[in-house]
């Protein structure tokens, strides 16, 4: 463990031999303090101690370091959280009046009165039943116990969701009007982004064919985008080639050549 620094303990027998001396004529403030409250000695080693040790090769004592602080609830929360991470997203309310409400509630039920629903209802009521939920008082497993209380909270999430969806046809039943959702507005938002997207990637992966082709794709497709035009003089136009051109549905009509023997 090293040497202990009773240096401290040393401070008033040291004033007390300067006073006798006369090489302090007047006693310090503390003079009596000291006397009848000695300091302690700390049982912390110095940092400079730490660090000279660990440049010689030598690890630091890991004695004197504080130990973890580990509840129970931990993991549970983290287990929870981590199979319902959009719980996280609903809005908590953390204050307390005299920070003892968790005394006043009974996690025999996994509603309580004044409290909202949220994660940390599953947590307390699986903790209550890994302790004394079970059969003749012993405790449930762990797995036992979140199952329980995740059904239990599924339940009345199920129920909580019916009262408000009843409540908003009635509303809607008497006239009342609620507008767009935020699901409904962020959607909304994202097919325009959307939309926008393939404006520019269509503009990219056109410029990169003209690139490629030395240009000569853009002459092709303005003439294309000339013909999907729903111009009236367009359209007589292609009708009256139509019967010219090859490859149509109506054919081409035969103008000379060898005859066709049966």
């Amino acid at each position: 463990m090293g040497r202990y620094d009773f240096r401290p303990l040393r401070v008033h027998s040291a004033a007390t031999q300067l006073l006798e001396t006369q090489r302090l004529r007047a006693q310090p403030p503390w003079y009596d303090v000291v006397a009848n409250i000695p300091p302690s000695q700390p049982l912390i080693r110095p940092l400079l101690n730490a660090a000279a040790q660990s440049k010689k090769g030598k690890k630091p004592s890991r004695m004197f370091q504080p130990m973890p602080i580990k509840y129970p609830e931990d993991q549970l929360r983290r287990e929870f959280f981590s199979d319902h991470p959009w719980e996280l997203a609903r809005p908590r309310v953390v204050l307390e009046d005299d920070g003892k409400d968790g005394k006043r509630w009974d996690w025999s039920g996994i509603e309580q009165p004044g409290r909202a629903l949220d994660g940390e209802s599953v947590v307390q009521r699986q903790l209550y039943l890994m302790k004394n939920g079970g059969p003749e008082g012993h405790g449930m497993s762990k797995e036992a116990a979140y199952d329980k209380a995740r059904k239990e909270f599924y339940a009345h999430r199920h129920q909580d969701e019916v009262e408000r969806r009843v409540a908003r046809e009635e509303a809607l039943h008497v006239g009342a009007y609620f507008g767009k959702s935020a699901l409904d507005i962020g959607m909304e938002l994202e097919d325009k982004s959307y939309e926008d997207w393939k404006v520019w990637a269509k503009k990219e992966a056109m410029a990169a064919q003209i690139q490629s082709q030395g240009g000569s794709l853009a002459t092709v497709d303005d003439e294309g985008a000339a013909l999907d035009s729903e111009d009236p003089e367009t359209e007589a136009a292609l009708d009256e080639v139509e019967k010219s051109v090859p490859n149509n549905k109506k054919g081409q009509e035969a103008r000379g050549g060898a005859a066709v023997h049966p």
